[in-house]
């Protein structure tokens, strides 16, 4: 049995929750599926987040801009199959969906059972992702519901 075969099954159990990052203001506003986050610091509280190399997501997020955190609860399986193909540059990400915005003008969805405000303030490579610590500035939590957790079979792959 090769390294890898024996580290995918295992690696894939490691839990992580299920998240819909949005970014941007105005027509450039956009959301994606995340799910690679992590509590990272208490004071100031902080967040890590990766996001495959490549995405015009790591761009805006690698320049600072701010981005929310909204955390997908067990129910809201229509959140997965809205944002799971991801969207183009300028294609409307939003469309059907209830949102209001943070006060620098990027969308909150106000359906799910609560948000992060955070900003970005560092990164790293880690071969085909781009890991992104961001202090979380502000966040509610809106629905007590718990959260959606995502397991994988494998951990080679989503």
């Amino acid at each position: 049995m090769g390294k890898s075969e024996a580290i995918d099954p295992i690696l894939g159990r490691v839990v992580s929750g299920i998240y819909i990052l949005t970014v941007g203001s105005g027509s450039k506003a956009t959301g994606m599926l995340a799910s690679w986050v992590m509590q990272a610091g208490f004071q100031p509280a902080m967040v890590s987040v990766a996001i495959k190399q490549g995405r015009y997501v790591c761009d805006w997020l690698g320049e600072g801009q701010p981005f929310i955190l909204n955390v997908v609860g067990e129910s809201q399986g229509n959140l997965l199959k809205h944002f799971g193909s991801g969207f183009e540059p300028g294609e409307s990400a939003f469309e059907g969906l209830q949102i209001h915005h943070c006060p620098r003008g990027v969308p909150i969805l106000s359906d799910t059972i609560g948000h992060l405000e955070c900003e970005p303030v560092a990164h790293v490579d880690s071969g085909d992702h781009r890991i992104f610590m961001a202090n979380v500035v502000r966040g509610e939590l809106k629905d007590q519901q718990r959260p959606m957790v995502h397991i994988r079979n494998n951990g080679s792959h989503y």
